[in-house]
């Protein structure tokens, strides 16, 4: 029988609009809780003391699990960006254009319905903390997608090309509601204070909280006395530094239930806690490390990026008292990412009628009755990380029972978790039964393979400040880290852009963050835009080998282009510049 709390909220759903966004209305809006979903980055489902792990500590993530109804078999995107973009959609990430982690191919299409807008649009106030990676630019940023608040760091990690120069966990600068902003302590430790700051704000609405650490994900930088006494345990240094990371989101996650509590909010506040994909550095690579601790798998194989389960499978458990929702429970069915988005919506009163077909379902009743479980389907994960998309590249077709792996490799996950024993021979049909679903789901992908997510220029960001990070391919490689332009990468590539009115644009090149005032050391520089009418501009400019930029002034029209730019260095050597500034300065009928 479904306790009190459980029909109220059945009550909030059923009494929804039904408008895109819709808002409860009347007295039962008044119910609607607070909701923070925690994600972390690189944390697999081993790295968690709570499910197995000896030597990792911890300890409020284990009572937060314990307090919580566990997704046992929850599956994500085998690499961060996916992930995310499928979490705020509730679609594949392939739909929304995302389908790597550099290249252009981690920017969410601006015109995808987020769950924050969501939240936004039904009177929630909404804030995203940490990281975001699915565009530093309009109209991808987190601003534009549905949040209010922001600090966030760019890029895909902090210390990557787009983030703030020389950023290294300890005192930086992130965004802060679109300035630079200097923070005080550990990356981690600031996400959570920021967080922390947003809901005891003095307001009456519910909000919705997005806390997504860029910890664990390298590099493995912590303060030692997290991760020495794990060395000193026998653990070897890459990894005792990640478990390190991961005992200081746990405490944070601690301290953040305090305040809950201090504030009178804990019971009515939802908090999910998931990662993003497999573990990065819970497994010990032989011979390249000391350390007697192998890691811990969960008995699973692979690891981030791998298309077995290792690689995809991850924590996520919900906890929300007024509702119910609690207890130590355990939802085994198969559930994944695409499912966050109406389930959110379904348990927190908001009917939501999608502009875009969603292909997750709403665990909302299993939540609130164990006697409800989700029902029973096919999912599909993969791991692409090239520019273009290959048919069952790094794939696992999914039931409750089965795995099929690139197409070929069929594991029957109920009796063999570690994907030891391939049974594809002996079970041809399900083999075939299997990959016709896969056909079935690919073939709905195909149309947005030649797409790209375009950066908008001469809009709502001036000026647009683009980083190789989003280069679509060229040739000899994407920069996408600090460490690539430092070492002057000969690559070149394209910015997809929108140039959203015809007018003049100063095009600012440089080859380093401009902030920095540091030289070029070129000599000449370029600037190409190629329309997808055909249409191409084009522009040349010398350059003094001290100039730390060059700006280039021309017209434009308005439309799709790809913007390449080259710098030729003293050296004679030609690439593209890894950052521009790109600024409307008038506008032309």
């Amino acid at each position: 029988m479904k306790s009190s709390s459980s029909a109220l909220l059945l009550a909030l759903a059923s009494a929804a609009c039904t408008s895109t966004y819709a808002t409860v209305e009347g007295a039962l809006a008044d119910a609607r809780p607070n909701v923070i979903v925690i994600i972390t980055d690189d944390q697999g489902y081993g790295d968690l003391g709570a499910h197995g792990n000896s030597m990792i500590r911890t300890p409020n993530l284990d009572k937060l699990h314990g307090e919580s109804v566990r997704l046992t078999d929850f599956h994500v995107d085998p690499t961060c960006a996916p992930t995310r973009s499928a979490l705020m959609t509730g679609r594949y990430s392939t739909r929304t254009g995302v389908w790597h982690t550099i290249m252009g191919r981690s920017l969410m299409e601006g015109e995808e319905d987020t769950v924050a807008e969501l939240f936004q649009e039904s009177g929630y106030r909404t804030g995203m903390f940490g990281k975001w990676h699915l565009g530093d630019n309009y109209p991808c940023r987190p601003q534009d997608q549905g949040f209010d608040e922001v600090a966030w760091h760019h890029g895909g990690g902090v210390g990557q090309g787009p983030d703030h120069w020389d950023n290294d966990y300890f005192d930086d600068t992130y965004e802060l509601n679109g300035e630079p902003h200097a923070f005080e302590g550990y990356c981690t430790d600031v996400w959570f204070r920021e967080a922390a700051e947003f809901v005891a704000r003095d307001d009456d609405r519910p909000f919705f909280a997005y806390l997504s650490t860029n910890a664990p994900h390298g590099p493995y930088l912590v303060d030692p006395a997290y991760s020495k006494p794990y060395e000193d345990a026998g653990v070897a240094p890459t990894m005792a530094k990640f478990y390190g990371m991961i005992e200081n989101i746990d405490e944070n996650v601690g301290y953040l239930r305090e305040q809950l509590e201090e504030m009178g909010i804990a019971d009515n506040t939802l908090i999910v806690f998931m990662t993003d994909n497999g573990s990065a550095a819970g497994v010990r690579v032989p011979k390249r490390e000391t350390g007697d601790w192998p890691g811990f798998t969960a008995g699973m194989r692979g690891n981030k990026g791998s298309e077995y389960d290792g690689g995809h499978r991850v924590p996520c458990f919900f906890h929300w008292p007024a509702a119910g929702i609690g207890g130590g429970r355990d939802i085994d069915a198969l559930t994944a990412h695409v499912d966050m988005l109406p389930t959110l919506a379904e348990l927190t009163g908001l009917r939501l009628v999608a502009k875009r077909p969603l292909d997750g379902q709403s665990l909302a009743g299993a939540l609130l009755d164990e006697a409800a479980p989700p029902t029973e389907r096919t999912l599909f994960v993969h791991s692409q990380r090239v520019e273009h998309p290959k048919k069952w590249r790094k794939s696992a077709v999914m039931t409750d029972r089965w795995r099929l792996i690139n197409g070929i490799e069929l594991y029957d996950i109920s009796v063999d978790p570690a994907q030891k024993n391939d049974l594809a021979a002996a079970e041809a049909e399900t083999v075939a039964q299997l990959r016709d679903a896969y056909d079935g789901w690919w073939t709905s992908l195909e149309p947005v393979f030649p797409e790209m997510v375009y950066i908008g220029l001469g809009g709502a960001e001036s000026p647009a400040r683009l980083m190789s990070h989003d280069w679509h391919q060229g040739t000899g490689g994407t920069p996408w880290h600090q460490n690539h332009v430092r070492n002057g990468a000969i690559c070149t590539g394209f910015w997809a852009v929108n140039v959203e009115a015809r007018g003049q644009y100063e095009i600012t090149l440089t080859r380093w963050p401009h902030y920095l005032n540091r030289a070029m050391e070129s000599e000449h520089a370029e600037v190409t835009l190629t329309y997808k009418d055909g249409t191409v501009v084009h522009q040349v400019a010398g350059v003094s080998p001290n100039d730390a930029s060059v700006t280039l002034t021309v017209d434009l029209p308005a439309g799709r282009a790809e913007l390449s730019t080259l710098l030729r260095r003293t050296s004679g050597e030609e690439h593209g510049a890894y950052y521009a500034a790109i600024r409307r300065i008038s506008t032309q009928d």
